[in-house]
């Protein structure tokens, strides 16, 4: 009589070096450790972070660091492209192993999804027209429009800044924040200060950012739940990317020359994996 097939699975992990215990145990669970191609959300509208190119491949600081990390695993990567309101349900209908999309941990987030890293701080800022007169901090917008991109959370730390007041014009991307600043349709847009400088840069000038540092922005890898073994995992691999010198090469490569202050570039303090 043959025995189920998870009992002959867990006789085969049994026999497995200690090395390999961590990926069969994910073979066992769902855990990502278990997969040999790791399904990745991205952006796909934001230059220097995650960017869809014509033919159909992707680029950016968060394409490469999905493939760094998926390399220190030994699995292949597979590019989701995710719109901002898109990132978290991908995890939890399963079209996404891991989301790196600007995905800022939050204690909301962290209700419904897990996080690896963070694997990047930057800084919420402020991007105006370079010719926008008498616009030297934040307070200088208030009551202006503001573009508010749907899935962000930005706006609504914006408007929690004490004093301030802005109207905000929803757009589906940052691209058509862009197109509305450019016309005079917004004053501003407020995000994480590398979407900015990536916008800002793709533009060829003619923006501005203000260095507001509104908050700071743990930028994590989301994963599902319950999974801890595949988190630690991450984590390790995060560590080793910022040791051995490929953090601060990949920000060079894509925020170089844009303005924004990352002279320390060091491993950020993890969440815990759950």
């Amino acid at each position: 009589m043959k025995p189920p097939k998870h009992v002959g699975g867990l006789l085969a992990c049994a026999v497995l070096s200690a090395a390999s215990l961590s990926a069969c145990a994910g073979a066992q669970d769902g855990s990502l450790l278990g997969k040999p191609t790791l399904k990745v959300g991205v952006r796909p509208d934001l230059p220097g972070l995650g960017l869809r190119r014509p033919d159909g491949t992707f680029e950016g600081f968060d394409i490469d660091v999905a493939r760094y990390i998926a390399g220190r695993l030994g699995r292949k990567v597979e590019f989701v492209a995710v719109p901002a309101a898109d990132r978290i349900p991908v995890l939890l209908d399963g079209r996404a192993d891991m989301v790196l999309a600007t995905l800022s941990v939050t204690p909301e987030r962290k209700t419904k999804i897990a996080f690896a890293g963070p694997y990047y701080n930057s800084y919420q800022d402020v991007l105006v027209r370079a010719g926008e007169r008498g616009v030297r901090g934040v307070r200088d917008l208030k009551g202006r429009r503001f573009c508010a991109v749907a899935g962000s959370d930005t706006t609504q730390r914006l408007l929690a800044l004490r004093g301030m007041t802005a109207t905000l014009v929803p757009a589906a991307t940052y691209d058509e924040c862009m197109t509305k600043i450019q016309s005079g349709q917004v004053a501003a847009i407020s995000t994480n200060d590398v979407i900015l400088a990536g916008l800002s840069r793709r533009a060829g000038g003619g923006y501005r950012l203000l260095d507001a540092r509104i908050s700071e922005q743990n930028t994590g890898i989301g994963i599902r739940r319950g999974d801890p073994d595949g988190c630690e995992a991450l984590n390790r691999a995060i560590t080793r990317m910022y040791q051995d010198g490929t953090a601060a090469g990949l920000v060079r490569k894509w925020f170089g020359g844009t303005g924004l202050d990352r002279a320390e570039i060091q491993v950020p303090q993890f969440e815990g994996c759950l």
